[in-house]
């Protein structure tokens, strides 16, 4: 199996996971990314089954409506059962480095706002230590030259991200050569930096569920 084929098995586990737990005021967070896509591609047959969506990004805003599934602003809402992602890489403690395609910020917004979040990857995403993925980081324009020479104290290799702007408005810095050895202190570190908004690491609130695509089959781990 492909990689692409990997990622369908998880988006068709995923579908499983959730399924039977539909109810008619049901809202769920969706992700952003090749996988994710997958993912709301399978719930257009099963719109009628629960109420809407919250999405982590516009470009996955526009393929649910497009699928005839209803999007609903954050503040809106108020339990969300379930956040379904992808991951740039995910670890045995199911903490994650997540924002290759820019919406890490409103990634982590939904995530946190969700009872489970449920992970979908296909077998590459899966590492023993987070950071040959670059980390991306969210950063206020104004402050990209200053946030950038404080992750060099902190051990990064940081590259503006060129011609990317945020949907939040805001710039990205990917960190390179930077593997890291504790997620959760390392994610408060950054976040503390004077200029960014957030960064890539979910450690703090990782996933809860891991769907793992591989070539014999999905490999489901639960935390909790």
């Amino acid at each position: 199996m492909n990689q692409d084929e990997l990622k369908a098995t998880v988006a068709d586990a995923a579908i499983k996971e959730i399924e039977p737990q539909l109810e008619k005021d049901t809202v769920l967070g969706i992700g952003t990314g090749s996988t994710a896509n997958l993912f709301i591609d399978r719930l257009g047959p099963l719109r009628d089954r629960f109420k809407g969506t919250v999405a982590s990004s516009e470009a996955s805003a526009k393929r649910l409506t497009e699928l005839g599934i209803e999007v609903f602003e954050l503040n809106s809402v108020g339990n969300i059962p379930f956040y379904i992602d992808g991951a740039d890489e995910v670890n045995t403690h199911l903490q994650m480095i997540k924002g290759g395609g820019a919406a890490l910020t409103r990634e982590k917004i939904v995530a946190a706002c969700a009872k489970r979040f449920i992970c979908i990857a296909d077998g590459s995403k899966y590492v023993a230590q987070l950071g040959n993925f670059p980390l991306p980081v969210e950063v206020i324009p104004m402050a990209r030259s200053y946030v950038a020479r404080e992750l060099v104290k902190l051990g990064a290799d940081p590259v503006y991200r060129q011609g990317v702007v945020t949907d939040n408005g805001n710039q990205i810095i990917d960190c390179f050569d930077f593997m890291i050895d504790d997620p959760v202190a390392m994610e408060a570190s950054i976040n503390a930096i004077v200029g960014v908004v957030t960064n890539g690491l979910f450690a703090a609130r990782g996933a809860d569920v891991l769907l793992l695509g591989k070539p014999e089959g999905v490999e489901r781990t639960a935390l909790n």
